[in-house]
């Protein structure tokens, strides 16, 4: 099978592989934003007679990496995904052994077999491969029930607090872009418990494209009339994404958040009939209560053997690796 490894400078490459997206971030537009933050992306493409991949990576300090950043749930290979495409991924493996020394790929799942596939090409390919956790990803399945049925489940502690502090606040649910309601948010998240937030312009233009494509959920809740929780999420193919949520910490005891959540969960599953709901990455103890499911998230480290500059690297991953083991014994 002959096969044509390509590599291109602009993201414009993925425009492509629009049929490929499964979420938000597999699409051309979430790597558009991404290249305007001074990045220098590099996209990977590998072509046979019935088959096409992409890889959206980027140029480091030390060698190549995913096209990713804070906001990522996920990055993954574009394309088929049939094991037609493996001997196209291990062939841009060996091309790319040729370039460059070291490549770290995350964070990738391994429910729809991302992870192992990419590991595998890697090492056919002649890679040294360290696969690591890297994140872990609370969702939820709702199969087929309705909001009080799932809530019913939900801990007692949050079932009281719901049913006692609800009423402290009014709760809104934009599904379009408004100025007036991002700028509530903006102003909750800045005087939240959060960390001043890298790149605000990506979060800003992809959440008007959201809402321009009818996918935002935006939810506010005010307490007298001033927002105190606000928090971004977004629907397609049958998932929901929660992507941002904070609350100012004057009116914790308000458990706005709390409320807000539940309304949000609630207009999810019984009016978008969502089949999954995505809490993204962390591993905040919150996120249990709301969610039943955690999956990993992976880095695979790729090192190329032959080159001594790498020798180190792969050393300590592997001391890294050996360590758990010893400590136990």
């Amino acid at each position: 099978m002959a096969i044509e490894v390509s590599y291109h400078e602009t993201v414009s490459k993925l425009q492509e592989f629009a049929e490929f997206a499964r979420g938000p971030f597999d699409r051309a537009e979430w790597y558009a934003l991404l290249a305007t933050g001074g990045c220098e992306p590099l996209i990977v493409t590998g072509r046979s007679a019935k088959r096409t991949v992409a890889l959206p990576l980027m140029r480091g300090n030390d060698g190549l990496a995913s096209l990713t950043n804070w906001f990522s749930f996920t990055w993954r290979p574009l394309g088929h995904t049939d094991y037609l495409v493996d001997e196209i991924l291990t062939e841009i493996a060996r091309d790319l052994r040729g370039r460059v020394a070291h490549l770290t790929l995350a964070p990738v799942p391994d429910e729809d077999g991302s992870a192992a596939r990419l590991e595998t090409a890697f090492r056919a390919g002649g890679w040294i491969v360290i696969r690591e956790q890297s994140d872990e990803n609370h969702v939820l399945r709702v199969e087929g029930r309705s909001f009080a049925e799932y809530w019913s489940y939900r801990p007692g502690k949050m079932r009281t607090t719901l049913k006692r502090k609800a009423r402290k606040v009014d709760v809104e649910i934009l599904t379009r872009f408004e100025e007036p309601a991002w700028a509530d948010y903006r102003s909750i998240y800045e005087a939240s418990w959060k960390p001043e937030e890298e790149r605000a312009d990506v979060l800003d233009a992809f959440a008007r494209a959201e809402g321009e494509a009818g996918r935002i959920r935006l939810g506010i809740a005010r307490a007298d009339g001033s927002p105190v929780a606000a928090q971004f999420w977004t629907v397609e193919n049958g998932t929901a994404y929660i992507h941002k949520l904070a609350h100012i910490e004057a009116a914790k005891p308000l458990s706005a958040g709390t409320t807000l959540s539940a309304a949000l969960f609630e207009h999810a599953i019984d009016v978008d009939k969502v089949e999954l709901v995505d809490f993204g990455t962390g591993s905040d103890a919150y996120k249990r209560d709301w969610m039943e499911t955690v999956r990993p998230r992976y880095r695979l480290t790729c090192y190329d053997w032959r080159r001594p500059a790498t020798w180190l690297p792969i050393a300590k991953a592997l001391v890294r690796r050996l360590a758990p083991r010893n400590s136990r014994g």
